[in-house]
């Protein structure tokens, strides 16, 4: 089914300032939250809506694109984007509306820790962004450590459970009238710690290190998108998934195209003869030389279009054009022979005036002539 608008989700205007869109946003949120609609599929479904609606909108540069692109402008640019469960959205936006301890269930034992997202750039010109296929990254990024399992604990010692929350990795606080679920400080909701470190990864349970990463890049990706590559983030405890890996395209500039969405444009040269008599001339393309055929009187700055010689749709829905601009140039230095043709066609030209050339100094004459009608009458 096709994705609603997301400022129709949010019931906000095009025009709506942040505040607002956080204010529709906080509203569907309580209204949908989980607890308050324990298994009603349609109110989880309109929570990940409105949640997905919000990551977009309140972020500048993905709300740039989505009102330039749609829904498909911001579908590779990483981040939360697409929400798989409800999890994911209390970690992404329950600290800041307090979802788990207003309503007593949004912060859930954590258990063993994910791994964390990591993001790396990568440079492409042009045609290799066209082209896509595969390239090997060299990425930093945390791996278990082998010496201790990945739990953090000495060889031999293991981990215990954490005294302060008993193992449940959280603990109940009284504010005021309301009683408030938060994450266990002691363990930070992991429901264990650890008494004897290891000496390899100091405790942590990784340690950092480089590996190469294969990342496998669809044709047309263009500056700013993201490609996800999942489980290749740093990796997490014991049972827990590995997180992603978003890597940021950045295109490189042509010294042929200028890119404008899937279409390209191209400046070509074009000589006065050509321009004037017609000719196959040669350009530039993604897929190599094309020949061009330019009619007679060819102008300065004319578009030809070259249909499907553009950028391919990173989604595969086809591509765009490519548009020829020709620019005419004028020599600034002549051979004899070149002098001896051009001065014969100035002379050619004298003699035989075409008809624009004819009307343009017909009426710069009449411009410059006095006015000889005065007071109604002709004078003869």
């Amino acid at each position: 089914m096709a994705k609603r608008d997301y400022y129709e989700v949010l019931s906000v205007s095009k025009t709506a300032t942040i505040e607002e869109i956080k204010a529709s946003y906080r509203k569907l949120a309580m209204k949908h939250h989980p607890d308050r609609n324990p298994g009603n599929k349609e109110a989880e479904t309109a929570f990940k809506e409105a949640a997905e609606a919000y990551e977009v909108l309140s972020d500048d540069s993905k709300r740039s694109r989505y009102d330039r692109y749609g829904h498909q402008g911001v579908e590779n640019m990483g981040g939360h984007h697409g929400f798989s469960n409800v999890e994911d959205i209390f970690e992404a936006f329950g600290d800041m509306f307090g979802f788990g301890g207003f309503f007593g269930g949004g912060q859930k034992t954590r258990g063993p820790r994910g791994g964390e997202n990591l993001q790396t750039s990568l440079s492409l010109t042009l045609r290799e962004a066209a082209v896509g296929g595969k390239k090997t990254l060299k990425v930093r990024r945390r791996s278990r450590c082998q010496a201790c399992g990945g739990n953090g604990a000495k060889p031999g010692t293991g981990v215990i459970t954490c005294p302060m929350c008993n193992g449940r990795g959280s603990v109940v606080v009284s504010r005021g009238l309301f009683s408030l679920q938060q994450t266990c400080p002691t363990c930070q909701g992991h429901q264990t710690i650890v008494k004897d470190p290891c000496t390899h990864c100091k405790g942590q349970g990784s340690i950092k290190e480089t590996r190469d990463v294969e990342v496998d890049l669809p044709a047309g990706l263009d500056n700013g998108m993201k490609v996800r590559i999942r489980g290749q983030g740093d990796e997490g405890q014991p049972g827990a998934p590995a997180g992603d890996l978003f890597v940021v395209i950045e295109v490189e500039d042509d010294p042929f195209f200028e890119r404008d969405g899937l279409d390209l444009h191209c400046k070509t040269p074009v000589s006065y003869a050509q321009a004037a008599l017609g000719a196959a001339i040669a350009v530039p393309t993604l897929d190599g030389e094309h020949s061009l055929d330019i009619h007679r009187g060819t102008q300065s700055g004319e578009v030809f279009r070259l249909k499907g010689k553009g950028m391919p749709d990173p989604h595969g829905r086809g591509r765009g054009d490519l548009y020829i601009h020709t620019l005419v140039e004028v020599p600034k230095k002549l051979t004899k022979r070149q002098e001896e043709l051009l001065r014969e066609l100035a002379e050619i030209e004298n003699s035989h005036v075409g008809p624009q050339r004819k009307s343009f100094f017909e009426r710069l004459k009449e411009y410059f002539s006095p006015d000889e009608q005065t007071d109604g009458e002709t004078k003869e």
